[in-house]
């Protein structure tokens, strides 16, 4: 069990977080290169523009340096709303031609990149302010694997090649490292692993602070909800629906029971990466008329 000197992904450091996220911008750049902006997504509203103008660098939009400015200052102020803000970006740089989308997302990737060779090491583990909250620096910047990694399934509805496992994997660090650090932050002590057939990702809090590690292949040893890479991320994010993938059996649910001292994660940060999924566990232990009661008992 983790106790309050535990800082989950940010502990890890540069070295193993660096080549997770740099690789997620990678292979994001190759999909975005590959696909046309300009067909319309699975999310609505959407094409690949809007998805690609989101995540990049723009002169009035500089993600990653508003949350380093914030580590600097000790997480003060309030995060703004990443609707607001996407609805804004979105709308100022819809026209903006290919080349420029495409460049704004290389500036994000090389600002990334200059943060983990350049920057104090003492900012990995300081609280930035995030939309789920003051989370270490270090578990934010590689938050951006997570999103690199949905919106990388997302391209696929646009015609862009699948992101290859090393991203989703990634995509699971970030999302597993978030949840530790929001539980630990409310004081919930718990574990959970998400894995798949090509492993996955366990985390274990208490004490304050949180563990992150990697899982081989398989059943998870305790609570943990098991399904391929790419599943896990889409019920993570919304996208798809954990029952009828249940049902199918495409994903399973393991001890249940012990996922739910995590469910109140939810009601703190109702936005969290991974609600979904804390929300199925509860229903999942809701009481014997309850459809997935039904399937994991």
């Amino acid at each position: 069990m983790a106790d309050h000197t535990d800082r989950g992904m940010a502990d890890a450091g540069r070295d193993e977080v660096g080549p997770l996220v740099l690789g997620a911008w990678d292979s994001f750049l190759d999909q975005a290169a590959a696909v046309d902006l300009q067909r319309p997504s699975r999310l609505p509203r959407w094409r690949a523009q809007e998805i690609c103008v989101h995540l990049g660098c723009w002169d009035d939009h500089t993600a990653l340096a508003d949350l380093i400015a914030s580590a600097r200052s000790g997480a003060a102020g309030r995060a703004p709303d990443p609707d607001a803000v996407n609805a804004r970006v979105t709308a100022a740089h819809r026209d903006a031609p290919r080349d420029e989308v495409l460049a704004a997302l290389r500036r994000h990737r090389d600002a990334t990149a200059r943060y983990l060779a350049d920057e104090p090491v003492e900012l990995d583990t300081a609280a930035a302010l995030s939309v789920v909250g003051g989370v270490p620096l270090l578990s934010v910047v590689l938050g951006q694997a997570y999103e690199l990694a949905v919106h990388g399934l997302d391209l696929v509805s646009c015609g862009a090649p699948p992101p290859p496992p090393s991203t989703l994997q990634a995509g699971l660090a970030a999302l597993v490292d978030v949840t530790g650090a929001l539980a630990a932050t409310h004081g919930i002590a718990g574990r959970a692993t998400l894995t798949g057939p090509d492993g996955g990702w366990a985390f274990a809090t208490g004490g304050g602070g949180w563990t992150v590690r990697r899982v081989p292949p398989g059943s998870p040893d305790g609570a943990g909800v098991e399904a391929p890479a790419g599943l896990l991320l889409d019920v993570a994010s919304g996208r798809a629906n954990a029952v009828p993938a249940a049902a199918q059996r495409r994903l399973r649910v393991h001890d249940p029971r012990g996922l739910l001292p995590l469910a109140p994660i939810v009601q703190h940060v109702p936005g969290i990466p991974g609600g979904p999924i804390l929300r199925m566990a509860t229903r999942a232990m809701a009481g014997p008329v309850g459809v997935l009661g039904r399937l994991f008992r």
